[in-house]
């Protein structure tokens, strides 16, 4: 038992009195963790949506839409393309009906210069071998193209998942701790946030689809056109935000100036002349600098700030807005400034996302789980510790100490890890006392064997733990092995039952092994026994 020496000792006593204070927050009141001292560290286990209520809600991506915008954009593509990509090329009006996208070319000769030119627009899907849109020339002149069905499947898929991180994102940003983000299915989502009391601000926030757009307004259009909220080639007339007070569109030019994808920052703020309630927004360097060039250049003019498709406001452009810097403005007051902030930093929702069920859960049930749970787990430790007691009296007593110490280091770790204890959790807390005992009963067991065999004392401590470690670590590893796949590929409270799993056979075989075994080298180091009992 020479192998723990008295550095040894006080560096695991020290270890273990860290891991008992960094416990305790876990076990006061919000009230009682409010009176510690700011500069002592507070981490404290967060509970879950089933223990203490939270928001429940059901989400699912609207792929209708989301196809009609693919092909939306493809028509403004290639209408962009017959006049960019090389000699112009005329054609007829983009017929944009029957979920495809038609035009006629207008000289015969040009025909196979735009079919490679759509081609060149489209994308291959992954290792099929197909494209996300077919090409073909029906009825002479008339190109067709149609997103093909893998096309479509890929983008929903992809669209959908960016949809998970965007939703995640907004919602760290709330400050809610360990919500609950999972796909279900190929186009719903499931969040559930613990603890948050405002599901109306909540589904408001993840419905926004938060596209930001800066466009020069067609101040050569007919005003009348306006009012008719009709649009010239290559313009596009959208409405106000606020259509109440002001009627009809804005018109403004397709080239977009500055988009949400050029966004660095946004921060709500007031004005410092007004004192109006405002979103202020930093653009990256190219955005900075495309936003200045164009000020500098359209001077005297107006442009329009465009929020998921609204104009927001029309402004003239008195100076050139140079720095990357800009302000928006919009009868905001803080908190939807500050939601439209949130959802202009996460980024934009590339597929609208319909709430299709929403529930709100009380804590009543969950308050009662913690009770039910808090009395299984009290009577089991009581019991496991008597039977210990009164099996291996003194050995047993370190078995009880190593227990307890194993129940505080569990909840340290948990705490510092930022996890969330659900009512499997719970379950797997409780299922971890009796793995806890089950180590000791094995080193106890083969020390009296080892004592039957004539073996002396420290030799019979010795052999006893040495040859017990040997099948703990071995059961446990494969009970650890368990625990990481459940929460690798588990969600929620699978996940929840994981992290104590886990946790907890760690800690575990750290005080039922080593532990255990310190103190029972200091007290044969210091009482010398000339008996063991056990």
């Amino acid at each position: 038992m020479n192998d723990f020496p008295t550095w040894k000792v006080w560096m695991l006593t020290a270890l273990l009195v860290v891991g008992v204070l960094l416990a305790i927050p876990s076990l006061l009141t919000d009230a009682q963790r409010e009176q510690i001292p700011d500069f002592l560290p507070q981490p404290s286990i967060n509970l879950g949506l089933d223990l203490s209520g939270g928001v429940h809600i059901l989400l699912e991506a609207q792929t209708e839409e989301f196809e009609d915008q693919r092909l939306q954009t493809m028509s403004d593509r290639i209408e962009d393309s017959m006049e960019d990509d090389g000699p112009l090329i005329e054609i007829g009006s983009l017929s944009r009906s029957g979920g495809e996208v038609s035009f006629t070319v207008r000289d015969e000769a040009q025909l196979d210069d735009a079919m490679e030119r759509v081609r060149a627009l489209t994308q291959p899907v992954g290792f099929t071998g197909e494209r996300d849109f077919s090409v073909e020339n029906e009825d002479s002149l008339q190109i067709v193209v149609r997103p093909t069905e893998t096309g479509t499947a890929e983008a929903v898929n992809t669209a959908v998942e960016t949809a998970t991180e965007v939703v995640r994102a907004r919602i760290d940003e709330l400050g809610t701790r360990e919500p609950t983000i999972i796909r279900q299915g190929s186009e719903r989502i499931v969040v559930q946030v613990p603890g948050l009391d405002s599901p109306e601000s909540l589904m408001s926030l993840l419905g926004r689809t938060a596209s930001l757009e800066f466009r020069m307004v067609n101040y050569d259009a007919d005003p009348n056109m306006a009012l008719a909220c009709q649009a010239p080639i290559g313009s596009e007339a959208l409405p106000y935000a606020n259509q109440q007070e002001t009627a009809g569109c804005v018109i403004v030019q397709r080239r977009v100036m500055v988009s949400g994808d050029q966004l660095v920052n946004a921060q709500q703020g007031f004005d410092q002349r007004t004192g109006e309630v405002t979103v202020n927004l930093t653009f990256d360097g190219p955005g900075g600098r495309a936003f200045g060039r164009v000020t500098q250049e359209n001077v005297g003019r107006p442009f329009a700030i465009i929020l998921d498709g609204e104009v927001l406001s029309a402004p003239n452009i008195n100076e050139p807005i140079l720095g990357g810097n800009a302000q928006i403005t919009g009868s905001f007051s803080v908190q939807s400034a500050n939601e439209l902030a949130i959802a202009l930093r996460s980024g934009r929702l590339p597929v609208e996302l319909a709430v299709i069920e929403d529930r709100t859960v009380g804590a009543e049930i969950g308050e009662e789980g913690v009770r039910l749970g808090g009395l299984a787990g009290m009577i089991a430790t009581v019991a496991v510790m008597t039977f210990m007691f009164i099996t291996y009296g003194r050995f047993g007593i370190y078995s009880n100490i190593a227990l307890a110490l194993n129940l505080f280091l569990i909840l340290a770790i948990m705490a510092m890890l930022d996890a969330t204890l659900t009512l499997p959790g719970i379950a797997g807390f409780v299922l971890t006392v009796g793995a806890a005992v089950d180590a000791n009963v094995l080193i106890n067991e083969r020390i009296r064997e080892e004592q039957r065999r004539g073996r002396k004392i420290i030799d019979a401590v010795q052999t006893g733990y040495k040859e017990a470690s040997r099948a703990i670590f071995d059961a446990n590893i494969t009970n650890f092995i368990g625990g990481a796949l459940m929460f690798s590929f588990g969600s929620g409270p699978v996940r929840g039952f994981a992290v104590v799993l886990v946790v907890g056979i760690i800690t575990s075989v750290f005080t039922a092994v080593t532990i255990t075994r310190m103190m029972v080298s200091v007290w044969i180091k210091n009482k010398r026994p000339k008996e063991l009992v056990i």
